[in-house]
Order: structure tokens, then sequence, then C-alpha cells
């Protein structure tokens, strides 16, 4: 599939991966909120935490392929959902947004809580800058069971994602995660009227708007602008101390120029930065007779290469 719209759209229509159904868990916040995760156990050692993309779930299939690679690969996995994803919306104004390292590390010291020896990070657009932005932010102080991490079509440089998204010929997709946002804005301007009015929502047609007038506010922002750089990993990279490897696909609609960084000064010492010429945005189509797509041969190539 040489196309990256098709290799983005592709996996959302037609993926079915099969799967038993995980133990679920409700893990309370500091704030009085809560978190929804899927645990996969098998008695490993070695566990490895997979977070969503924007407007997605621990159950979309690209969580769910990755969590069947390496539960054959012996490790335990952790899916989690942001707050508001997954069926469940969460009690708070906030809901997520790309730097909530602080429900990430939650999640990361949940999973170290039991008797795990390893812990690999993994994820995916949303979730990938997420993962980044928390290991650069651990530097020095990661936890030493934090063995590495491999994230998938990040957008680690917010603003310029943002204006991608807001070209005509991303229309599509800047309306599918409008139609999406919507319907949660007015269930939670159901329960905080004196916070959040939806009335001109459907005047909002990119991110530019959305995150200033939603995301920005909610979440302690002075605007979109100030949001995107305070949250955007790719400034925190040179910061990581474990090794990470970033593929983001050269065809990745989403993606600005600068989510493909080739300065050591940009990515650091510990940052690998791949670039396949195809794949899209979480696509990575591969047809094979085992299931697996090649994103997630490559997470298992990239964690055999660590060991």
């Amino acid at each position: 599939m040489r196309n990256g719209h098709v290799q983005s759209v592709w996996p959302t229509l037609f993926r079915r991966v099969p799967m038993v159904n995980p133990e679920t868990e409700i893990l309370p916040t500091p704030d009085n909120d809560e978190l929804h995760l899927d645990w996969y156990r098998q008695g490993s050692s070695r566990l490895a935490i997979v977070s969503h993309g924007l407007e997605g779930h621990s159950r979309r299939p690209y969580v769910l392929g990755l969590t069947r690679a390496l539960l054959r690969e012996g490790w335990d996995v952790l899916a989690w959902n942001f707050r508001s994803c997954g069926g469940v919306m969460n009690h708070q104004p906030r809901f997520y947004h790309s730097g909530a390292t602080e429900d990430l590390s939650l999640v990361v010291n949940r999973g170290l809580a039991d008797t795990y020896e390893t812990l690999f990070m993994s994820g995916f657009s949303m979730g990938g800058n997420l993962t980044l932005l928390y290991l650069g932010e651990q530097g020095e102080q990661v936890d030493s069971r934090i063995c590495g991490a491999v994230a998938y079509s990040v957008p680690c440089d917010l603003a310029g994602s943002a204006d991608m998204l807001a070209l005509p010929s991303r229309k599509i997709y800047m309306q599918r995660f409008l139609r999406d946002l919507k319907v949660k804005m007015q269930e939670k301007a159901e329960k905080f009227p004196e916070l959040i009015d939806v009335s001109g929502f459907d005047s909002i047609r990119s991110f530019h708007e959305f995150d200033n007038h939603y995301t920005a506010p909610l979440h302690g922002f002075r605007d979109a602008q100030d949001y995107w750089a305070r949250c955007s990993a790719l400034g925190r990279l040179k910061d990581i101390r474990v090794p990470a490897l970033m593929v983001n696909a050269a065809d990745d609609p989403f993606l600005s120029p600068e989510c493909f960084p080739e300065s050591r000064r940009v990515l650091g010492a510990h940052v690998g930065l791949e670039v396949p010429r195809w794949g899209g945005h979480v696509g990575f189509v591969e047809h094979a007779r085992d299931g697996f797509y090649w994103s997630e041969r490559r997470a298992l190539a990239f964690l055999q290469s660590m060991a």
C-alpha cells in the first residue's frame, strides 16, 4: 500500500485482531478521577505498557496487534485508556492531552508496583508523544527497570502537526476527530455548564480553534500555542536516557517536517529515528499469515536488539 492515506485508513476499516478478554482495573488518580486499564497477564517478569492515540482506546486494532505480538514473545501487557477514552467518561472537567505525563506516570508506577523486573513502553501517535515526553522528563531519574521504548507516528511537533491537519487535503481526518470530540464536549458541558460552552462548536474547523477553546483552558495552558510548546516531545528527546526508537513514515499525512529530526543535538544520544518510505499514520500494513503488521515486527526486533 504505497499511499499514506490508504495506509492510515485501512486498519481502522478492515483489521480485526482476535484477543482474549483482558483483566480490567480502575486506577484512581489524586484528583478524584480514574484511569481504565486492560491487563494481559501470563506470569511474565517483563511488562509492556501501550498507549493509544488521539480519540483512540485500549482495544483499537493497532493496540491489540502490538499486544498480541508482545504476548507471543512472553511479555505481559498493560494497555490503558486516557481520561474520557474507552467508552467511559471521566469525572473531572479535564480530559486528556498530549502532555498528560502525570497520568502515564501513574500507570507506570502501577505496573512497577508488581514484581516485574523489566518494563518496556510503546505508544502510537499522541501516545507516542506522551511516551517520549515522559521519558524526557524522567531524564537521569528514570527507573532502572524501564528498558526502552518504541513510538510510532509521533506528532512530536504539535504546532506543526496541527498545521498539517488544518490543510484542506486533511479535512476528512479533521472532521472525524471533531465529530468524536464534539460528543465528549457536549457530555462535559452538561456536567460542567459553568466551565464548558459548546454553543459555537460547529464553527470549529481545526485544532488551532479546538485547543484554544477547550484543551488549553481546561488543562492550565495560556492558549493553544502554549499547550503545543510545553507538550511537544521534540524538545525533550535529548533528555531521554533509555534506548528509544521513533518510527515516523515518510508518507504520514499528519506529521510536519519537524517531526523528522536528524540532528543528534535534537535526538540526543539514546533516541533513534527511523523513516520508512511507507506506513501512513499508524498504518504500517503488512499482509502476512501470522497477522502481524510491520510495526509489530519492528518492535520485537528492537526489543531483541536490546537483549
